[in-house]
């Protein structure tokens, strides 16, 4: 379905968001955006851990 070249899902979430309270929808947008930078930090940390694994085992190799 489509109304005005939105679909009924997008209006849907629309609907779904703007019926809380403001304060309710800023500790959501907070939450989402912490939810972003931890998800992001995690991904750097674990490439960060497999780099690092990856070094340990070739200079283990190039040692023996």
């Amino acid at each position: 379905m489509f109304f005005l070249g939105v679909s009924g899902h997008s209006l849907y979430q629309r609907i779904k968001r703007y019926d809380k309270p403001t304060e309710q929808r800023q500790e959501d947008d907070d939450l989402q955006a912490e939810n972003r930078r931890l998800k992001a930090e995690l991904k750097r940390v674990s490439e960060e851990r497999d780099l690092l694994k990856k070094a340990t085992a070739y200079f283990a190799r190039d040692s023996d």
